[in-house]
Formats: C-alpha cells, structure tokens, sequence
C-alpha cells in the first residue's frame, strides 16, 4: 500500500506584493520529511499600482487581491494566515539616489506589518527591504525595525537578519537585499542562513537569455525603439562598460555635472551576472544587451529577475519595467521560503552564520538594561552614560533611560534630567 502523504501548507499574507516575485518563489517552495510534506499556499495580497496588482491577479488566480493605498486598507479583514511575507517600499532606504530614511514618504511603511503579526500571529515572516537598509540613518533604522519586529505579535519573534547576495543563489544578477525572518518564539523553531549555491560558479547574462533562447512568442518580450543617437553610442560601448569608460566622439558625449552613475548606458557582460535591474529607465538607465545594440526587453529583464517565461507582466512597457524592476527575484527567495520550511520540518541544510548578528542590532539590549537599572548605585551614573553613548541609542532611547532613573534616587533622576537639558542628546 502505497504511503499518504500529509500535507501541512502555510497559509501565506503578503503586503506590497508586487507582481508576485515573492509569490513565485513561495508556490516553488516544497519540502518533504517521510510521508509529510510542507508548502505554501496563498491567501490574500495588496498593492497600491493598478497594473501591479492585474499581474498578480492574472498570476495567482483565485488569490485575493487588495488594490489600494496601504494607510486605508482594513487590516482587520484580510483573513487568517499562518505565514506573512512583505518587501515594505524601500525608495528611502535606497543607495540609489537620495536616501531620506524615516523622513521620506515610504521609510514608515513597514508598520503596517507590524499590524498583520500583531493581527493574526502567523507562525512566521519574511520581510525584504534593499541593502542600504543597514546604514539607513547612520544604522537607526534597521535597529528600530528589528525592534518592533521582534516585539510584534503575542510572542515575539525570533529574527534572523542578513543581507543576502542573489547572485550567490542562482541570480543572474548582483542584487544585495537585507532579507528578515522571524519565527514565533514559543514555537523554539531556529531559521539558519542558508548556504550560497552558486558562490563559485555564478549564473551569467548569457546563460540567463540563451540557456534555452527566449522564445520568439514569449510575452513581453518586445524590442523598444532606439533613437539613432543612442545606437551609434552603443556601437562605441564594450561589453561590461558604461559610457563614462568609453572614448566616444563629441557628438555622443554627455554633457553631465556631479555623481555620474555607474549604469548610465552600461552594456551587460555575456560571462557575468548582470548590474542590479531597477524599475528606473530614463536617463540611459535600461539596462543595455552584451551584444545588440539596443536596451534589453521587459522579458530579458525577467529572466535576469529569474521570472519564468509563462507569467505575464500586465501594462506598457514602462509600467512592466518598473514591476521587474521592483520585485523580488522568485529564485533568491525561493532559497529562503524553502529553508524556513526545512527549519519548521526539522530538516538540517547547509548553512552561514548571519551578516548581522543580534548585537548589530541589539533588539533586547535595552530591555535588558532597563531589568537591571534599578540595582545600580549613583556611582554607576557615567558608566552607564558611556555605555549607551557607545551603543549609539537614538533621543527616544535615552528619553527612556532617564525615565527608569525614577526607579533609583532623586538625585540620579535630577541628574538625568540636566543631561536632557543641557543638550546631551542633540
């Protein structure tokens, strides 16, 4: 008699879902441990982008997509999940362009998933934002999400942070995200980095177009015009090369003042993974073919991005590029959803201590220091003062700190409070 299988499926939540690059990955994700098997299954998605959300939809039918602005979206009704998976808006936190932090439109967005954990407890998260993340204002930032993410929910989270190197993943790209997991506390369930698959053997431009060939019906896949201009600038470009590396005459110059970026008319190169593929395009920004002289098509910057041929991205050309250009790549993540599972199913893999560790972003350090305040004496005033000057703890902190001074004498609470004063904190 043949063995049945058990299936146990995570019932997966996704806020800014994308096109669905999350969503590939997850539904790619399997695991089997003797007659049980463990995946994913989706269950509600939002966006804000109208088109973004017809190509998750066109996708991921029967999914329940929520098209709106994340500030007015009833939380409360989305529906049970087991798991949650959010690339809250990076645009502040990029190191392309101006990073602007929690000061900017989007840095305040991961909140929101917040809300989802404290809502509906799913067992465990997957949250993405882009590299820059860790130096987001001078590093405050990822401490005070880590913060909150480690608090949401009724137990807590067990976080696990690194920034993750795609290409080291079977990426055929050199996109650097800081990916987040956190895993329920009360289950006592470790998540490990997995190990890099392709470290010394990476994916290259040339593999990712020509291993198979794109078809020629494939969707997305038409060629933009160029102007005469831009192609005979091209004919001047190597492989690898950007304009500001190459010779060209005076009518193809550019006349440009200030930072001048790395991936302005910059041609991929066919033996390496390509440059990071962003939903940008003016500019000399699209992202140039290793061997014709034209910008890659919306399917080329799909199967950099590891999407297969068969999803339809929904929208014009610069609607699609931007869609590409902003999610997450289904491989990279893939690797990620499929660990979590191993962990869940007890099943040991090959895996890396994490990029950054818990004293990086000291998620109970302070609770710990606020347990132990009230045993200090007066004479550990300056030490601790040091301390937390070395910890680099933001205003809000130190606000905090010199509230537990209430817990000790009069003449430490006075002393804190002539540190506030006095400017200590600017």
């Amino acid at each position: 008699m043949a063995t049945r299988i058990r299936n146990i499926k995570f019932k997966l939540g996704e806020l800014f879902c994308g096109p669905g690059g999350i969503a590939v990955g997850a539904s790619k994700a399997e695991v089997t441990k003797g007659s049980t098997r463990y995946s994913m299954e989706h269950t509600w998605a939002s966006d804000y982008h109208e088109d973004t959300c017809k190509t998750y939809e066109v996708n991921f039918p029967g999914v329940k997509v929520l098209c709106q602005d994340v500030k007015k979206l009833d939380i409360g009704s989305l529906g049970d999940i087991d798991a949650f998976a959010y690339g809250f808006p990076c645009n502040d936190f990029s190191i392309v362009g101006e990073s602007k932090g929690f000061d900017g439109d989007f840095g305040g967005l991961y909140k929101f998933g917040i809300k989802v954990l404290n809502k509906y407890n799913p067992k465990f998260f997957i949250a993405e934002n882009v590299g820059g993340l860790t130096s987001a204002n001078e590093g405050k930032a990822l401490k005070k999400i880590a913060h909150d993410l480690e608090r949401a929910g009724d137990n807590g989270y067990d976080l696990t942070i690194h920034k993750y190197k795609f290409e080291e993943y079977g990426v055929p790209q050199t996109r650097h995200r800081i990916i987040i997991v956190g895993i329920d506390k009360k289950l006592g369930i470790r998540y490990r980095v997995p190990a890099p698959t392709t470290k010394d053997n990476y994916v290259t431009t040339k593999e990712a177009f020509e291993n198979p060939p794109i078809p020629l019906d494939a969707h997305n896949n038409e060629k933009m015009g160029q102007s005469s201009i831009v192609v005979e600038r091209l004919t001047y470009i190597k492989p690898g090369n950007n304009i500001w590396q190459t010779e060209l005459p005076e009518h193809l110059r550019l006349n440009v003042k200030g930072a001048k970026l790395s991936q302005i008319y910059k041609r991929l190169d066919p033996n390496k993974p390509s440059y990071t593929i962003t939903g940008s395009g003016g500019g000399g920004t699209h992202g140039y073919h290793y061997k014709e002289d034209r910008a890659l098509t919306n399917r080329e910057r799909a199967r950099i991005q590891t999407f297969p041929d068969d999803f339809i991205f929904i929208g014009k050309n610069d609607s699609v590029r931007r869609q590409i250009g902003m999610a997450v790549p289904p491989k990279g993540i893939q690797v990620i959803f499929e660990s979590v599972l191993k962990s869940f199913a007890k099943i040991d893999y090959d895996h890396i201590p994490a990029s950054i560790m818990e004293e990086d972003y000291n998620p109970n350090d302070f609770n710990n220091f606020v347990e132990s305040i009230s045993e200090a004496s007066k004479d550990d005033i300056e030490t601790i003062e040091d301390y937390l000057q070395r910890k680099e703890y933001d205003k809000l902190g130190l606000k905090l700190w010199a509230i537990c001074y209430e817990r000790m004498e009069q003449q430490a609470t006075n002393h804190a409070v002539e540190n506030l004063n006095s400017g200590y904190l600017d």
